[in-house]
């Protein structure tokens, strides 16, 4: 059966992507082009939407390559994560963020002239952010083809035998604070990796975003696996959870204002951080099982478009934030036309051009009508 709360949750998760990239424009961290006016106070929803807005869409990846296993061998779903994930991203990474480069550049005074002359010229010189080629914002990408490709096997076995791993989860799950014994694995990774290894989005030497990720992926595999249990678990847990998430984060914004760093404090913030993540990832499950688990023309619409919209975006908002950065506007109808501006070009670009013109359907990895989406 499909699970459309899963399917409502992706959306909604990449939906609020373009609001965090339109967020970033604003506040006091780097990003490709900065307003002219920085807003310290948008840091605070901008810290707590960016611990578990990433952790969440790994583990409805781990999920669906569960339902994708159940209809494939390993050869034929390697081959297609390589087709829905290899393929945007090389497409991606010619055609999509090259732009953000550019105007990039043009806004640090470090290039002069057309994009025509950028993209003929320098565009594929060296490796950012020495060099202008990336792969920017769609590090989601090589991130997910790795971590199918080498969980695979494992996923395969797991999927066709009733093991004794998956009756253990259930037997774990179904205790009333069982479900958080999965916080413990992302705990040692985030207070003994994290601090020799910050995150890069290089794939090759960004170990602790490898290790934390590629566990939370391994995660909605498992859970998924363990059927109806999982589900009964987060309904006995959610309130618990949304009390632990509240003061996960407050008790986090409390050390970043008035305690120093240190390794009583380190690791205290590491299990905070912790908790918060896995708190709100089982919140948003939850309810979204109550209230989302239903179809709707618009979710068949959206979860189509999500993918398509995702490549896009992040183009979009830098392109028109370009434009905006030395304006003497405020930041209400700054942030207006950066959100509305991103969502209604990146719509009409996927409505009006990428669905219209099959050949390509593949670049952006929108599948046949026929096939669901996975």
């Amino acid at each position: 059966m499909r699970r459309y709360d899963l399917d409502w949750l992706r959306v909604i998760v990449f939906a609020l992507l373009i609001f965090y990239h339109v967020g970033m424009f604003f506040v006091p961290w780097g990003w490709h082009v900065k307003n002219n006016i920085i807003y310290d106070w948008l840091r605070w929803p901008m810290l707590f939407l960016n611990q578990w807005r990433l952790p969440i869409l790994f583990v409805i990846s781990g999920m669906g390559t569960y339902y994708a296993l159940g209809k494939r061998s390993m050869g034929k779903f390697m081959w297609e994560r390589f087709l829905r994930l290899g393929i945007p991203l090389v497409a991606g990474m010619i055609l999509i963020v090259p732009p953000q480069v550019y105007f990039e550049r043009l806004a640090e005074g470090q290039f002069t002239g057309s994009y025509w002359q950028y993209f003929t010229s320098v565009a594929f010189d060296g490796v950012y952010p020495e060099g202008n080629l990336s792969w920017h914002h769609l590090w989601f990408l090589p991130y997910l083809l790795v971590f199918s490709w080498i969980l695979a096997p494992l996923f395969v076995f797991l999927r066709r035998h009733q093991t004794l791993f998956i009756d253990w989860v259930k037997r774990l799950i179904q205790k009333t604070w069982g479900i958080y014994a999965f916080v413990i694995p992302l705990y040692f990774v985030e207070s003994l990796v994290e601090p020799f290894f910050p995150v890069t989005h290089a794939l090759v030497d960004d170990w602790f975003n490898f290790i934390f990720s590629i566990i939370l992926f391994f995660y909605g595999f498992t859970l998924i696996a363990t059927e109806d249990v999982f589900w009964q678990a987060l309904t006995k847990v959610k309130s618990k959870a949304i009390i632990l998430g509240i003061v996960g984060f407050a008790s986090q914004a409390f050390i970043w204002l008035f305690l120093e760093d240190g390794y009583v404090v380190h690791f205290t913030e590491a299990f905070l951080k912790v908790m918060n993540i896995w708190s709100w990832i089982l919140v948003l499950f939850a309810y979204a099982a109550q209230y989302l688990n239903k179809p709707s023309k618009g979710l068949a619409y959206s979860n189509r478009a999500v993918y398509p919209f995702y490549i896009l975006h992040q183009t979009v908002t830098v392109v028109i934030g370009y434009y905006l950065m030395d304006l003497r506007w405020g930041f209400l109808p700054k942030a207006f036309v950066l959100v509305v501006g991103t969502f209604g070009i990146s719509w009409l670009i996927y409505d009006l051009i990428i669905l219209r013109i099959p050949v390509m359907h593949p670049l952006f990895g929108l599948k046949s009508k026929n096939k669901k989406s996975m």
